[in-house]
């Protein structure tokens, strides 16, 4: 299954949907499109999972990468909807503590436009 990605980015939050399967081939793809934002001024990334079938290590390490560049720009990353393969994966190693995970795009605070919590 072929990885679909989407962005746009405003005031230095990017906003990717990932629809597809992360995985050992696509994995890439994605770290390219989260590299590119951030150096293209975002600092906050918020990655919108609800159309993401699967993801496998090589895509959390990813997503961990991409979480460490952008907390080094004082920023962070943070999961939007993600399925339930998916999220029993972060359960499962335990990353649903360390990422940030909103239920939907609308909970998230930039979308929302609070900048407060979820």
């Amino acid at each position: 299954m072929e990885l679909k990605i989407s962005s746009r980015s405003q005031d230095g939050v990017a906003v990717v949907t990932v629809g597809g399967e992360i995985d050992l081939y696509t994995a890439p793809q994605l770290r390219n499109e989260l590299v590119d934002s951030l150096e293209d001024g975002a600092r906050r990334l918020v990655i919108d999972m609800s159309r993401t079938e699967f993801c496998d290590s090589t895509g959390i390490s990813v997503l961990l990468s991409a979480m460490k560049r952008s907390r080094d720009k004082g920023g962070d990353l943070e999961l939007v909807a993600p399925k339930p393969a998916v999220m029993k994966v972060l359960e499962v190693t335990g990353l649903h503590e360390v990422f940030t995970i909103h239920a939907d795009l609308d909970a998230s605070p930039m979308t929302a436009g609070t900048g407060g919590t979820e």
